[in-house]
């Protein structure tokens, strides 16, 4: 497909392909990834409409960066195309879970779990786009999803080793049910095969965009994408696509994506406070703007105002990561960084100063990771995170908390009891934090930098 005579000019092509980038990219890379097992963290493999579970939380050896290491992960991919599908949820008898709901486009439009709907046993109903049929009796409550093939990604509290029990029981509980015709679909609508890799995210994208269709409001936005082929049904155009839209395309593609880098790497994106200081997104997730189903908040505090705005942030959140929650369920914090800005090394003694502790309505955890790779390093002393659920943390008397962080082990009993093993190395510690409370959302209360033993202060 050539621009007709009179149609846009190559520049203009460009420009409107990385346009398409960075508004289709969360699509691409969601589908391209619906696959995803859980094989890297211990898990089987799942078919659609059931889940993956993890053996349990994450552990040296753990090949997913960043894997929590008090949490259990489970995942299940819906398709919808065939009719509803009934999800049961087990009494977790008041332990944290959440169950989050992403779409083909990466909204996070519903939840189910601790915050939104208790810990009680319940059964939902997940029907599909312009589902009208009848609610089986003994349902809680409907959720209706934006597009015909959902993620549910769920988290389970773990309290350690000898939790892991309590937690595959619960496993075994939480289940989906197909209730339409499990035949009518088991997968992803095909692209076509003779599609140059070079254009393949715009093939992928003209596929799984007339096949997943956006909001109402989003439509009028991406019918601009028409001289770039994205609307064309039936051949692909970019089987025989003549060289100049190749160029095009092409460039417009490395435009778009240095777009989205670009945008990432501005912590002031979305991120307070200096390099050096804890750095948290917890409005990562405000993209979504027309989706509010159970357990998600609508409000404007939640959500961006300038709707082309919101596809920059989408693009970033899917390429940091598909499954971040909105920041009202959880804020992940990290740092590489000390006091006084030198990178953190194991070759070094820290103290982390929690005066009051970090204000949660759940929990809160600390768990250290390598730098870069983001991996747990195996350490004697076999603790990967420490926080406000772990027995015998030495107190101050005002109720603050310093953990100690190092290669070495404490000599005294109250830093031996507050101690987090790290590695030889550089390291990244991540703070998360389930269920924040206001202060922690609006800043009033600051995260302290860690403070390197042997300085005047840390003396």
């Amino acid at each position: 497909m050539n621009p007709r005579r009179g149609g846009p000019e190559p520049d203009a092509i460009t420009a409107l392909a990385a346009d398409a980038y960075v508004y289709g990219s969360p699509l691409v890379r969601r589908l391209s990834a619906v696959q995803t097992r859980l094989q890297e963290r211990g898990g089987a493999p799942a078919p659609f409409n059931d889940f993956a579970h993890a053996d349990g939380p994450a552990a040296p050896g753990t090949h997913t960066p960043y894997a929590p290491a008090d949490l259990v992960d489970a995942l299940a991919q819906l398709d919808l195309s065939g009719g509803p599908v009934r999800l049961h949820v087990p009494d977790t008898g008041g332990a944290y879970y959440v169950l989050q709901f992403v779409d083909a486009w990466s909204n996070a439009f519903a939840y189910l779990g601790s915050r939104a709907t208790g810990t009680v046993e319940g059964d939902w109903l997940i029907v599909p786009p312009g589902w009208a049929g009848t609610v089986p009796e003994g349902v809680s409550g409907v959720i209706d999803a934006p597009t015909s093939v959902v993620s549910v990604v769920g988290r389970l509290a773990c309290g350690g080793p000898e939790d892991l029990p309590r937690v595959r029981a619960l496993q075994q509980e939480l289940t989906l049910t197909h209730l339409g015709d499990r035949a009518h679909r088991t997968g992803l609508p095909a692209t076509e095969a003779g599609v140059p890799g070079e254009l393949r995210f715009f093939e992928e994208l003209r596929v799984w965009m007339g096949d997943f269709p956006p909001a109402a409001a989003d439509r009028a936005y991406q019918d601009r994408f028409q001289p770039l082929g994205l609307l064309e049904e039936g051949i692909s155009p970019y089987v025989s696509a003549g060289p100049g839209l190749v160029r095009a395309l092409r460039r417009g593609l490395a435009l778009g994506r240095l777009r989205v880098e670009e945008a990432a790497r501005r912590p002031a994106l979305h991120a307070d406070g200096p390099p050096d200081a804890w750095q948290a997104t917890p409005h990562l997730r405000d993209y979504n703007l027309d989706h509010f189903g159970v357990g998600t908040l609508g409000t404007p505090e939640w959500t961006i105002p300038d709707r082309e705005a919101s596809y920059l942030v989408r693009a970033v959140a899917a390429r940091r990561g598909h499954w971040l929650p909105h920041g009202y369920e959880a804020v992940y914090a990290h740092t590489v960084r000390d006091a006084r800005g030198r990178p953190l090394d194991g070759s070094h003694r820290y103290v982390l100063r929690l005066a009051p502790p970090p204000p949660v309505r759940a929990f809160w955890s600390l768990t250290v990771y390598d730098s870069p790779g983001g991996h747990l390093v195996a350490h004697e002393a076999d603790r990967y995170a420490i926080g406000d659920r772990t027995p015998g943390l030495a107190h101050g008397a005002d109720g603050s908390l310093t953990l100690r962080l190092s290669a070495q082990r404490p000599t005294d009993p109250a830093g031996e009891a507050n101690w987090l093993p790290v590695p030889a190395g550089r390291f990244r510690p991540v703070l998360r934090l389930h269920l924040p409370d206001q202060a922690l959302l609006d800043g009033s209360y600051v995260i302290p930098a860690l403070e390197r033993l042997g300085d005047r202060r840390g003396a």
